[in-house]
Order: C-alpha cells, then sequence, then structure tokens
C-alpha cells in the first residue's frame, strides 16, 4: 500500500497581538487595470517579478490585484484577486471551513467543460458537492489498488527510459528529456493508475502522450506563458480560449483507450462509487492527463536537473552513498519502505518541490467574512473574494526557510527538517497533511514523493554519477 503521511493541519487561527490592516493594492480603472496587470504578468514584470515587486511596493505579502487572463474576449472572467504570499497566509487556502474551491483550479477562469465530456471533473468540485466526495474516494482506491504493482512497474519503465538515453548518447553528445520521458510517464500511469496497456493500441502507444499533451495545452494557454515573442503570444495565445474541436479527435481515441483497456477501474467505478462510466472515463483521463502526466511532465526535468553535472559532485555522493547503504545496487530491493529510510534522497525531493512545484499558483474562494492573518499584520476578508498564491514565492519565505533561494540538500532532515514539512506547501495542502474526501489535497501527494524518490534511488544504482544540463542528458557513468 502507498503509505500516507499523518495528518497536521497548519492553524489559520488569527493571533490577537497582530495589528488589523486594510489590505493595500487595488484593481485600477475598469478594463485597463485588468489589461496592465495582465501585460506586466505576461510580458513587461512576468513571474516572479510581477507578484515580487508588488510586494516590494506595499511593503506587505497581502494585496490586491488582478491576474490573467480578462478584457478583451473573457468578458465573464473576474481577474481581481487577493494575493497571498507567505506561508501563514497562503495556509488559508487550505482551510475548507473558511474557503471553498469550486471552478477556481486556475482562477476564476475555467476551461469549458466541452474538454470533459461535458461534465465538472472532480478538481472543478468543492469539498461540499456530493460528488466530490465519490470522485476523491474513487481515486484513494485506485491508487491503493495499483501500489501493489507499482514499484516493478516503474523500475521495468525505467529500464527502457534509460535504455533510450543511453542509445541516444551513443549517438551524440546529449539525449533530450522530455520526449521519453513523456512517453515513459504515460505508459507507466496508464499500466499503473488505469491497469491499462498502451501497446495493446499501436496508436496510443506511439502518440497517447502527444493527445494528453495537446488537450492539456489547448485547455491552459490563456493563464500560461509560452515563450513566444510578444506581443504575439499575448494577441494570439492570452486573447481567447480556442475550440475544442482541435483536439477532440485525439481526446476521443484516448476514451476509447480506456473505455476498452481499463475494464476493471471502471467497473469498480460504478459497482463500488455508483458513478456513471462516463463520470469514470473522464475523471481518470482528467487524473492520468493533469495530475500525473501533466505534473510530471513538469517535475522531473526539473528533479533531474537538480543533480547537475560534475559541479555538483558532492551532492550526488552522498546520495549515492545512502541509497547504495540502504538497497545496493540489486533494483528488486527497491521499494516505498525502502526509499522512506533514504532520508538525503527524500529531502532532495521535498527541497525541488520547495523550489519548483508544478502547479504554481492555488486559488481558493472565501466562504463567508473572515480575518486572514500573515506574519505581522491581520486582513479583512469578505465572502466571495478570490484569494490567489504563487507558490514558488511563498515557498521562499525566509521566516520560516534559511537561505530560501539556496537549494540545500539537508534541508528536510532530522527533526528541524521534519518541522518544516509542516510549511512545504505544493499539493493543495501541507506535505504533513492527509488527503481526505473533505479536502482537496492530492489524493496522489505520497505516492508523487515516494516515486520520485524511487526515481533517484534507481539512478544511484545504476549509475555512479550523471549530468544534466539544459533539458538534457549529458553523461552517465555506470555503477561499477
Amino acid at each position: 500500500m502507498i503509505p500516507i503521511m499523518s495528518s497536521a493541519p497548519l492553524s489559520t487561527a488569527t493571533p490577537i497581538s497582530l495589528p488589523v490592516r486594510k489590505i493595500p493594492g487595488s484593481y485600477g480603472f475598469p478594463l485597463l487595470g485588468p489589461l496592465w496587470d495582465r501585460l506586466d504578468y505576461n510580458w513587461f514584470q512576468k513571474l516572479p517579478d510581477f507578484f515580487s515587486k508588488r510586494v516590494e511596493k506595499y511593503n506587505s505579502t497581502v494585496f490586491r490585484t488582478n491576474v490573467p487572463p480578462c478584457f478583451p474576449f473573457f468578458l465573464g472572467v473576474n481577474p481581481n484577486v487577493v494575493a497571498v504570499l507567505d506561508v501563514k497566509s497562503f495556509a488559508h487556502l487550505f482551510d475548507m471551513e473558511i474557503v471553498e474551491k469550486a471552478n477556481v483550479l486556475v482562477g476564476d477562469f475555467m476551461p469549458s467543460v466541452v474538454y470533459t465530456g461535458d461534465m465538472r471533473v472532480c478538481a472543478y468540485l468543492d469539498t461540499s458537492e456530493p460528488k466530490h466526495t465519490q470522485i476523491k474516494n474513487f481515486s484513494l482506491e485506485i491508487l491503493k489498488r495499483s501500489s501493489k504493482t507499482w514499484v516493478p512497474i516503474l523500475v521495468k519503465e525505467l529500464d527502457t527510459l534509460f535504455g533510450t538515453f543511453e542509445s541516444d548518447l551513443s549517438k551524440s553528445k546529449s539525449a533530450s528529456l522530455l520526449p521519453a520521458l513523456q512517453k515513459f510517464l504515460f505508459n507507466f500511469f496508464s499500466l499503473t493508475f488505469l491497469g491499462a496497456d498502451p501497446s495493446a493500441s499501436p496508436e496510443i502507444a506511439n502518440s497517447g502522450f502527444a493527445y494528453l499533451d495537446a488537450w492539456l495545452a489547448i485547455q491552459l494557454a490563456p493563464t500560461v506563458s509560452i515563450g513566444v515573442l510578444q506581443p504575439l503570444e499575448e494577441i494570439f495565445v492570452h486573447s481567447f480560449s480556442y475550440p475544442f474541436f482541435l483536439v477532440r479527435g485525439g481526446y476521443e481515441k484516448l476514451i476509447k483507450f480506456v473505455k476498452s483497456e481499463a475494464k476493471e477501474v471502471l467497473t469498480r467505478a460504478q459497482t463500488d462509487f455508483q458513478l456513471t462510466e462516463q463520470e469514470a472515463i473522464h475523471n481518470l483521463l482528467f487524473i492520468l492527463g493533469f495530475n500525473a502526466f501533466g505534473g510530471f511532465t513538469i517535475f522531473l526535468p526539473t528533479l533531474l536537473g537538480n543533480l547537475g553535472d560534475e559541479k555538483n559532485a558532492e551532492m550526488q555522493e552522498k546520495l549515492r552513498k545512502e541509497v547504495r547503504e540502504k538497497v545496493g545496487t540489486n533494483q528488486e530491493n527497491l521499494s516505498f519502505e525502502s526509499v522512506k529510510e533514504m532520508e538525503l534522497v527524500q529531502s532532495f525531493v521535498y527541497e525541488s518541490l520547495r523550489l519548483s512545484p508544478p502547479v504554481p499558483s492555488q486559488y481558493a474562494r472565501a466562504r463567508k467574512d473572515f480575518m486572514l492573518s500573515s506574519h505581522d499584520s491581520v486582513y479583512e476578508i469578505k465572502k466571495g473574494e478570490l484569494l490567489c498564491g504563487y507558490q514558488p514565492l511563498v515557498m521562499k519565505d525566509p521566516k520560516v526557510f534559511d537561505e530560501p533561494e539556496k537549494f540545500m540538500l539537508e534541508r528536510f532532515t532530522k527533526e528541524k527538517g521534519k518541522e518544516l514539512l509542516n510549511y512545504l506547501f505544493w499539493s493543495n495542502g501541507p506535505q504533513t497533511g492527509r488527503p481526505t474526501e473533505s479536502n482537496k489535497q492530492c489524493a496522489a501527494k505520497d505516492a508523487v514523493t515516494l516515486t520520485a524518490s524511487l526515481i533517484v534511488a534507481y539512478i544511484f544504482q545504476k549509475y555512479d554519477s550523471v549530468s544534466f544540463s539544459s533539458g538534457s542528458l549529458t553523461s552517465v557513468k555506470k555503477a561499477c
């Protein structure tokens, strides 16, 4: 079974001694204010400067601003938010007694439900909605079921992945990470989470990951920067939503794949959790595409890149030593239990998540009026106001993390490191939290960190050293 950490919720109680302060900042003039903030967000300042410069301007980690998308073609979207950018104020986003999460996965903007079978999947449901309980419990159960085969499938797929990398390195000076990584991720999560084998369909085996890529990209395009020359990106990417028909063919092939190859999981959804077949299919595809495939597509290159090259030889030596001491070089020794004993490896994963969370922004809407506290002030939040936290900045809170800009391998080790896990946010809740049907924390929170730890351990079983640079693997030294 995939281990679940004990719950240790971070208190959002308001300290009596802190002064009450009016929330600084403004939304500007109608239309013009949101448009100017949008240009700052995507073009003139970009992230993280968009938020950090406003922290400096207002001398506050809590302030009013606008976030895209907005005018001219998103007339139904309200870009007004209250930014919460320190650990204490950010924690309010996960207190389900005072906030709700209906339709705010990426802010007030919500991609059309046509992308998910004309239904709101679990990510867009609030915990107060009965359907959320059904789908969240279904997700937790599927993870529990898949844990029996998780590690052996992971090792087998990693063998294929690094075999591809080594073959590429034999032909050139570097092996590009992303194409092979995405195919690996699609195969791995299909086999474990869905219980479906992509090789049953040659087209899905070859192109399934590309269909997910396109489906994700076209939904999120208005909210993310893709590095296209400005102002072309603002005009053609951030000004309107793209129509579903552009990715309909690929998505329908993924539906067919799930329906034909994931029959056991679909049956369980209907008999044990009273979901319809269509509800199960579209929620499974969203979890597979957005949470699993999408999240790891962003996180894994960062994780591997943090291993660095010969300049990081000391860090690699420490990780290699711990892995070899705990499990040697025999891959059969890899397990969830064995990596839980690798304190440095887990700290490496946690530090990577701290500095580069896969989903950078989190949102929540005030369920009622309440008093929100930062480290030094208290602010009045009104019912219906949208809160926005930018995690890469929050996770560099100097009042919580020493030398917050620095990657520190040992940061989350020993007793002090374990305490810091209460303040590590990347999964819609703290690392010490426990995902349940009553919260929005990622169902696979622990599976993510343990899988990442397994990948790091696998690398240092197989290799004495590795070098990563600019999204590529540039060299490997096999274990003697």
